[in-house]
């Protein structure tokens, strides 16, 4: 009876023990890497448009997928380093912004990337096709860069006698060059004056307005990209300070009290690339994803920014605008 006993107890302790094992062999949760060359504070609403994505294909952060965060802060010498340490965490995706995805195509990596990017991924070398993205990269496009003609436009129904427009734009990227060459082309098109300020920092810019009052110009047309879209916030302030009116490529700027914008929308960018995520994660292909392109533009006009630099908004802009801010 004692080795019964004994045999009893051995095989209740290795019962026992199995649910134990079970645990230790599951795995870990999965790791998304979150990188954007910019500085974290201005687009933390992107990382909450993303994990609304994630939750709407069934992640949720802290339950059953984790997010890592790496910002540049500016530096895209910084991307290399912080996308090698993703990959040495073994982030199962990596989401990034355009000059993120282009760093991570230069390590030649294998983890899926899903990029979000106001560029074409085609022409970056990021994917073959849209259709048929080919390799580990997918993506989502929200279109700024290729919208300058409509955005001169706007802001000309918004100041008919302005003799002079001003674009401020950061230089040496694929996608403010075509935008530059399409506001410049709209320009000449339109007899419309044009004068162009290129910033790469915060004292740079403000050196532009000083040299936008000087050259009397009445209109600003804000261009796209992380540095302007970075420090949005002292360019609205600088606008009214000089009360001058702008468009901006996106909604953010309005929000922070800009006069007026038109693209698509960053932000459901970001929860779109948090629902690519999310299929990766389940088992999809990157190569089997095509890159979603965005399908509507919004104009968003901010009136208490109008009326403060006193300018009758006429009735044909309010009825195309998709938001009024008063």
């Amino acid at each position: 009876m004692r080795r019964r006993a004994f045999i009893t107890l051995l095989g209740g302790g290795v019962a026992a023990a199995w649910p134990l094992a079970a645990r230790a062999q599951q795995p870990a949760m999965p790791i998304i890497g979150f990188i954007r060359d910019t500085p974290s504070a201005p687009f933390l609403h992107l990382v909450a448009r993303f994990r609304d994505g994630l939750t709407e294909v069934g992640f949720v952060e802290g339950q059953n997928v984790a997010i890592e965060q790496r910002w540049a802060e500016g530096r895209d010498d910084r991307l290399p380093d912080l996308l090698a340490d993703l990959i040495r965490r073994k982030a199962a995706v990596i989401v990034a912004n355009s000059p993120a995805a282009l760093a991570a195509k230069a390590t030649a990596t294998t983890t899926p990337v899903v990029f979000a990017t106001g560029n074409d991924p085609v022409s970056d070398g990021l994917v073959t096709s849209l259709n048929r993205p080919a390799g580990n990269f997918t993506g989502v496009v929200f279109i700024t860069s290729m919208l300058g003609s409509k955005r001169l436009e706007l802001l000309r129904q918004l100041v008919p006698k302005a003799m002079t427009i001003a674009l401020l734009m950061r230089p040496n990227s694929t996608e403010t060059e075509a935008e530059r060459s399409d506001v410049q082309n709209a320009a000449q098109a339109l007899g419309q004056r044009l004068v162009i300020v290129e910033v790469t920092s915060e004292r740079e810019i403000e050196a532009a307005f000083a040299t936008f009052a000087q050259r009397g110009v009445g209109g600003l047309y804000v261009g796209v990209g992380p540095f302007l879209t970075s420090n949005r916030e002292q360019i609205v302030s600088l606008a009214a300070r000089h009360a001058i009116p702008a468009i901006y490529p996106l909604r953010e700027f309005v929000s922070v009290g800009g006069t007026m914008s038109y693209g698509a929308s960053i932000s459901d960018a970001y929860r779109q690339a948090g629902i690519y995520a999310g299929r990766v994660l389940k088992g999809e292909k990157p190569a089997d994803l095509p890159v979603m392109q965005s399908t509507k533009f919004e104009l968003v006009l901010n009136l208490k920014t109008a009326k403060a630099l006193g300018l009758a908004v006429p009735d044909r802009l309010l009825a195309l605008a998709d938001e009024v801010i008063e």
